[in-house]
């Protein structure tokens, strides 16, 4: 049986480099959870709040003179205003958020610009929430890079491949008791299908795979 909406709220977090597929299966865990009738809060990194604007600006413009420490400033300021705003309503609430992007992401992008990964995630340890669970896909470098080219995104934008050689190095060595990594190569829905077999596992959801099978069938069914 699924928990009650009462229950403490669950928080998972997608992680990756750019292509993997992060935003694409964190929309459909959403949507599969929530076609089950569980309580979840979709949301992303950096946020559309000032300091998350501002970022964005930057991954488009470049980092205009900013030193890492000062860009790692921006991702905590941002990252404090989405635990208070949204995550830690939501949990208290029972609800199950899914963050595309954590701080995870900036041990690995801020770390391969020099700074420490571990001092990154020490300084989140007083106002982050740690997640339940933390996905991390896993995709080859080429086709990661041929799936960004195919839907038309920029390649490799924000940096040149020595530094994302340096982001996929640190991503590769992060280890923590609830972090999984997942084969992002495949369809959409043979990775949905990997990503529901870890969820039901480390969340207690004995139900979910089956669960996916059952609305596989139905929506089979529809004329």
């Amino acid at each position: 049986m699924f928990r009650s909406a009462r229950a403490p709220g669950r928080l998972i977090a997608f992680e990756g480099l750019d292509g993997v597929g992060k935003t694409t299966q964190a929309r459909l865990l959403a949507a599969h959870l929530r076609r089950l009738g569980l309580p979840v809060v979709l949301t992303r990194e950096p946020t559309a709040g000032i300091y998350g604007e501002r970022l964005r600006r930057l991954r488009q413009e470049g980092r205009q003179g900013l030193s890492p420490r000062q860009e790692l400033a921006l991702f905590l300021a941002d990252r404090r205003e989405h635990v208070e705003q949204v995550m830690r309503p939501a949990l208290a609430a029972g609800k199950i958020v899914i963050t595309d992007r954590y701080y995870y992401s900036s041990m690995a992008y801020q770390g391969a610009l020099g700074l420490d990964p571990g001092e990154i995630e020490a300084l989140h340890a007083d106002f982050a929430p740690h997640p339940d669970l933390v996905i991390l896909l896993v995709l080859p470098a080429p086709e990661r890079i041929k799936r960004l080219q195919e839907r038309g995104s920029p390649v490799d934008a924000f940096e040149q491949q020595d530094y994302l050689a340096k982001v996929a190095a640190i991503f590769d060595r992060l280890q923590a008791p609830n972090l999984i990594r997942v084969d992002g190569r495949g369809s959409e829905a043979e990775v949905h299908h990997r990503i529901l077999a870890q969820v039901g596992r480390f969340l207690n959801l004995p139900d979910l795979a089956a669960a996916r099978e059952s609305d596989n069938s139905c929506q089979e069914q529809e004329p």
